[in-house]
């Protein structure tokens, strides 16, 4: 059962790799508009803290190693050092919080599921928009417009989806006893 329980990680980790080349270049920024932030929320949401980060550092290490898993099909420790990368190491402090607030409850709950992908949002953008900020010598006006601004309402679509989502899916694990074995290991 633990081989099955350590799947869920990789799962989740090709899961945002594909959504990660569901990607926009936009004009303003260096930073292109991704499916990435869907598989992060589903990852925190669903996995818990845990695993959760577990799925996030396991889809950076496979882009670090050079697989073409990053938007638009990027590798290696270049991405990660970038203008973008920030928001990769966001994923990780991220579903690390959103998977704690999921956790707290027993019962999955919609507003609770909702708001912990809001503070993972938060997080991401946080993180990704300083990097974003100093490596590209932005002042904290124009990294916001570069690196939050023009993403935020294609984001919250994907909070709104991936609670929807995330919640029956949840409750499923649950119902087969799948969650407790994640926190056991």
């Amino acid at each position: 059962m633990r081989a099955r329980v350590l799947a869920l990680p990789a799962l989740f980790a090709a899961v945002i790799s594909v959504l990660a080349q569901v990607s926009i270049p936009i004009p303003i920024s260096p930073v292109p508009i991704t499916g990435q932030m869907l598989g992060v929320f589903l990852a925190g949401a669903i996995l818990g803290s845990r695993l959760g980060v577990l799925s996030i550092l396991t889809y950076i290490l496979l882009g670090a190693a050079g697989l073409p898993v990053f938007a638009q099909g990027r590798s290696g420790p270049a991405v990660i050092l970038g203008p973008s990368g920030g928001y990769l190491t966001g994923f990780v402090l991220g579903t690390y919080l959103l998977g704690k607030v999921v956790e707290r409850r027993s019962q999955p709950a919609y507003g609770r599921t909702a708001a912990g992908m809001a503070l993972c949002l938060l997080a991401t953008y946080a993180v990704g928009c300083t990097q974003l900020a100093l490596v590209l010598h932005l002042s904290p006006s124009k990294a916001l417009w570069a690196g939050v601004i023009p993403y935020l309402p294609l984001d919250l679509f994907k909070l709104a989806l991936a609670t929807a989502v995330a919640v029956p899916a949840r409750r499923s694990l649950e119902a087969a006893g799948l969650l407790t074995q994640l926190r056991s290991t």
